[in-house]
This record gives C-alpha cells, sequence and structure tokens, in this order.
C-alpha cells in the first residue's frame, strides 16, 4: 500500500482517545520515497491546528538543524508516534503509542527508509528498546531487521535544555553523513 492511501484510511481515525480532543490528525508529510525518516513524540498545539508535523518553535528549530546539516526537509519524511495532540503536550502512554505504531508501521512499509531518526524519549522506547534512557543511547546508531536508527534529543528538550544542542549537533552530522550515503541528486 502506498502513503497516500494509508493517510487517506487513517485521516478519520477514532482508534483511541486522542481524537477526541484534536482539530486535526497529524499522519506525517515529506518525500514517500525518502531513505531517511524522522519520528517524534506527537504533535504539538501548532501541528494539531495545521495538521502538519513539526511548524511550531521546536518545528523551527528542527528546520534551522536540518539547514546546518544540509539535509533538506521537503527531501526526507517526518511523523510523529501518535497522530493526535496529546492533551497539554503531556508525553503519548505506552497505550496510545501503542495503537497508533500500527500506522507508523504501515508508513514505514510504504517509504522503506534506510535510516530512522528517533526525536526524543517516546520514540526512542517504542522503536528501539522499551527500557531505554535517550541520554544513555542518543547519538548511537542501532540496527533493527536492515533499518538505521539513531536516537536524539527533540528540539523541544533542547528549547528547555540548550546545553544539549552541541551532542545533537554531533548526531545530525553523524545522520547527515549516513544520510548522504542514501542520496543521489
Amino acid at each position: 500500500m502506498d502513503l497516500e492511501s494509508i493517510h487517506r484510511r487513517y485521516r478519520g481515525c477514532t482508534r483511541c482517545p486522542l481524537h477526541q480532543r484534536r482539530t486535526r490528525i497529524v499522519l506525517g508529510e515529506g518525500n514517500p520515497d525518502s531513505p531517511l525518516m524522522f519520528v517524534g513524540e506527537g504533535p504539538g498545539a501548532d501541528e494539531d491546528r495545521k495538521g502538519r508535523p513539526f511548524v511550531g518553535r521546536a518545528g523551527q528549530l528542527l528546520d534551522r538543524m536540518l539547514e546546518a546539516a544540509e539535509i533538506p526537509r521537503e527531501k526526507i519524511f517526518i511523523t510523529n508516534i501518535v497522530k493526535c495532540r496529546p492533551p497539554g503536550n503531556r508525553t503519548p502512554t505506552e497505550e496510545e503509542m501503542g495503537t497508533c505504531i500500527t500506522i507508523l508501521r504501515e508508513q514505514f512499509v510504504a517509504i522503506r527508509p534506510k535510516l530512522i531518526v528517533a526525536l526524543g524519549s517516546a520514540p526512542t522506547r517504542a522503536l528501539i528498546d522499551p527500557q531505554a534512557r535517550i541520554t544513555r543511547v542518543r547519538g548511537r546508531w542501532i540496527e533493527r531487521k536492515g533499518v538505521w536508527m539513531m536516537p536524539t534529543f527533540h528540539p523541544a528538550y533542547l528549547l528547555r535544555n540548550p546545553e544539549g544542542k552541541r551532542a545533537a549537533w554531533e548526531d545530525f552530522q553523524a545522520i547527515r553523513d549516513a544520510y548522504r550515503k542514501f542520496v543521489v541528486d
């Protein structure tokens, strides 16, 4: 199934209680043929309002980080573990992530990324290891079923904790270098 069909199927999703308060579902956007996929935690207020991932302050920081690493946003795919905004921008629950991971897995199958960047602890736990701590695993490539994953700090975390920006920049340089191995201009 292609990405467009998946998004059509889930655009009215009511599989978990998060749908009750959402304005728009945020399924993701970008290049469906990209070797690189970024997976965040969940939509915030700006994303819920616009129906697009990473368009608020954290998204603006992510855009600057991508630009500095010479990774064009329009050439990658960006999504989240959960597709609807958790109340008060809280961390998604295990149950919410478990429900939405079905959609994410279908997106993986359609896109077939070679590299996945887990932005923050929630996607790191959901995709890599339920016991993982972002401060311990960030910056390391981890292979799962032929796909290389790198956990790094979420841009929202970096807005609250600017001392983490140096480590995140190191991660983005490694992501850039890996991405370049798969890109044909």
